[in-house]
């Protein structure tokens, strides 16, 4: 009687992938580097590079500390510190966005959390919008990629705030008639081991969004032909429509995604600020774990309201503020 043996080809892990490519790279680079030798590509790499040495510290830190506060903040503590009343719920959760900052990645699963324990949906989700949108750390990066720029600091903290907290307003009044599920989304454990697992998740997750959003800016600014641009920026309607999308496209972390905006020097200043708070309100990421989490009929109309109301509150701060 044969026996046989199966082996079991283990999938590469992403490290290992990332290693084999830098291997691959420098045993290439005597055949590459003379065939990429051109002054575009050469534009291209130093505002690549920049962007992304610029942003990474405040990516880690800012992930560290919402790291912090999904393992040792629990949901219990969060639906305490909200108003029973719904409608002062909202603004209240809003607030509590500046003290516990998180990542959009988590603020889904948190939003859900909450949901399950018995807070208002309209409560949990201004939180969700809010928490990672104008907290400290993202309004600190903002001001260090626009040098220092009080003007455009207010303005993202103004919309921002006004999208989380408007979005909610209009849950608490039209949103009871949605059904919602109740899935856990993404979760970690609490204590230092949650901490961990947390900060790995959300540093490789956030790092991949943020070298694919420095790359595509890059390119924009270093690629594309200026006509197009010219065209593009020159409209005022075109320019918040570009960037609005490619907000919800690129699907930046919020830490990071300041140095991205100041670094498309043609957009206009409007057009930069509803970049930077559509982004983190909603993106193509955000609008598939909300509809994993709370079910497609919540993703089909929360997902283009947020989008409308982060717009256009960007453009009215825009016009008020810059």
């Amino acid at each position: 009687m044969s026996t046989s043996t199966t082996v079991a080809l283990r999938r590469p892990s992403q490290g290992q992938v990332v290693v084999a490519g830098l291997v691959l790279i420098a045993l290439a680079q005597r055949w590459l580097v003379p065939r990429l030798d051109f002054p575009a590509l050469q534009t291209w790499s130093t505002i690549f590079v920049a962007m992304v040495l610029q942003a990474l510290p405040f990516l880690v830190g800012g992930v560290l500390l919402a790291a912090l506060i999904s393992a040792f903040v629990t949901e219990e503590r969060l639906r305490r510190m909200t108003p029973r009343s719904p409608w002062l719920g909202v603004p209240a959760a809003g607030a509590a966005g500046i003290a516990l900052p998180g990542c959009e990645c988590a603020s889904v699963p948190v939003a859900a959390g909450l949901v399950r324990r018995g807070v208002a949906p309209a409560v949990a989700f201004t939180f969700m919008l809010a928490a990672p949108a104008v907290n400290p750390v993202v309004l600190v990066s903002t001001a260090v990629a626009f040098s220092g720029r009080t003007d455009m600091v207010a303005a993202r903290f103004a919309a921002s705030m006004a999208t989380a907290v408007a979005v909610g307003w209009w849950w608490q009044w039209r949103g009871h008639a949605v059904p919602l599920t109740s899935g856990a989304g993404h979760q970690h454990a609490t204590g230092w081991r949650g901490f961990a697992d947390s900060a790995r998740h959300d540093v490789v997750h956030a790092g991949g969004f943020l070298v694919a959003g420095a790359a595509i800016a890059a390119a924009v600014s270093a690629l594309l032909p200026r006509q197009l641009l010219d065209a593009v920026s020159g409209s005022a309607v075109l320019a918040v429509l570009a960037l609005a999308t490619f907000a919800f496209v690129v699907a930046m972390c919020s830490e990071a995604d300041a140095f991205v905006a100041a670094s498309l020097t043609m957009f206009s200043d409007t057009a930069k600020l509803v970049f930077l708070v559509v982004g983190p309100a909603m993106d193509v990421k955000l609008a598939a774990m909300g509809a994993g989490t709370f079910g497609s009929g919540f993703a089909v109309r929360f997902v283009p309201a947020v989008l409308v109301v982060a717009t256009s509150a960007a453009v009215i701060a825009g016009a008020v503020l810059l």
